[in-house]
């Protein structure tokens, strides 16, 4: 049969009630539960601090603001557009990267100089460098397919990129975006077909290059030691402190929660509670529900992403497939640390939980890999709606 319109073979009453993006129902509970939680967790240190209790949410909500207005943008760019750039996304990585290094420039918040202070809000080059790192190893793996798969040369190239940048995230330092970034990129090679057995020489470099930091920086090695047994007396009240503040905070929370707005932890208990720890006064008001209606809405993220990419690799769309699995791989893993971190699988590190954790340049960092997502979702179902047109056939 000739497909004339698609409109034409559905009913009437069906056309009337458009199809629920799934992505941007996920990102619109993100953001509500990160607004509405951000704020439960900021009130009282907001009140004493600034004089006022919703100061941390009008400057979430003006992020928030921004982070529409840069994904609106973000929708109308096509993915060659991305792709065109590339490699000039990562040169302006490797020159931020480098400017917040420069004494004067980079602000510095507890030893680590992560931050450039634009007046109205800090950005944070390591959450932009990671996106556009990705997008260039996405358009790199496209050009040179063949080459990965089969050289090892073409496997060590985009390597050599990447641990430029992780030189320049030693330095600031920032270990867990390094972290994230390395694991990001190894996971995208893999996909793009190199063989596994490349890998394990670099993994044996990267445990030595994490134990040699542990050794070197005291700080380093007190994380692990307090992370292994932070009740003992000489970590509860030092390097065990927020995982255990933590832990209490998710033990109060139980099943059900405590009641939104109840919590004690974060009463000057739990440093951050707006921050890196704002998933353990969700566990302590929400309780286990709460905490495990967080954790479904990142697996439907994920998953969305992953499906997303699936779908363009299987229309040949190679950097639109590779850009979707590395946003996706960057979301999961900056949320599984975060997580991981607060329920004390691993040790204390200070990434943000996305959508949820209070920051201006991580929020907003997140509606931009979202849109990333949308866009190819949208080029994927126009592409394949063009396919059935040519066919000629419903």
């Amino acid at each position: 049969m000739k497909m004339t319109s698609v409109a034409h073979r559905i009913p009437a009453s069906k056309q009337a009630f458009p199809r629920i993006n799934g992505l941007l129902l996920t990102v619109s509970f993100l953001l509500t539960l990160g607004l509405l939680m951000m704020t439960s967790a900021s009130v009282e240190i907001a009140s004493s601090r600034y004089g006022d209790p919703f100061f941390h949410l009008k400057r979430q909500s003006v992020f928030a603001v921004l982070g529409c207005i840069a994904m609106l943008t973000t929708l109308h760019l096509p993915m060659r557009f991305w792709r065109s750039i590339s490699a000039y996304l990562l040169l302006l990585s490797f020159a931020l990267l480098t400017l917040v290094l420069i004494p004067g420039v980079g602000r510095v918040v507890n030893g680590s100089a992560r931050w450039i202070d634009l007046g109205f809000f800090n950005l944070q080059p390591s959450e932009l460098a990671k996106v556009f790192i990705v997008i260039y190893v996405a358009a790199y793996l496209e050009r040179h397919a063949d080459e990965v798969r089969g050289a090892f040369v073409g496997f060590v190239k985009p390597l050599l990129v990447v641990a430029g940048a992780v030189v320049l995230l030693h330095f600031e330092p920032d270990h867990g975006a390094m972290v994230i970034l390395l694991a990001t990129v190894f996971c995208l090679i893999f996909l793009a077909g190199a063989k596994i057995s490349r890998f394990f020489p670099l993994l044996l470099l990267c445990v030595g290059g994490v134990t040699y930091i542990a050794v070197m920086k005291p700080y380093v090695l007190e994380r692990f030691t307090s992370y292994w047994n932070p009740w003992a007396a000489e970590n509860v009240f030092n390097g065990g402190y927020q995982l255990t503040q933590a832990l209490i905070a998710f033990g109060r929370g139980e099943w059900f929660g405590v009641g939104l707005g109840n919590s004690i932890q974060k009463l000057y208990f739990l440093p951050e509670a707006h921050n890196d720890f704002v998933l353990a006064i969700i566990g302590e008001e929400l309780g286990l529900l709460g905490v495990g209606f967080v954790i479904f809405l990142f697996v439907c993220l994920v998953y969305t992403g992953f499906s997303i990419g699936r779908q363009a690799l299987s229309q040949g769309e190679l950097f639109s497939a590779y850009v979707a699995f590395g946003v996706s791989l960057l979301f999961s893993g900056q949320a599984l640390i975060n997580i991981g971190v607060n329920i004390g699988l691993l040790p204390t590190k200070g990434l943000t939980l996305p959508f949820l954790s209070y920051g201006g340049a991580s929020l907003i960092v997140c509606f931009y890999m979202a849109a990333i997502l949308l866009r190819i979702q949208y080029e994927n179902d126009n592409s394949s709606s063009l396919e059935q047109q040519g066919s000629g056939e419903w």
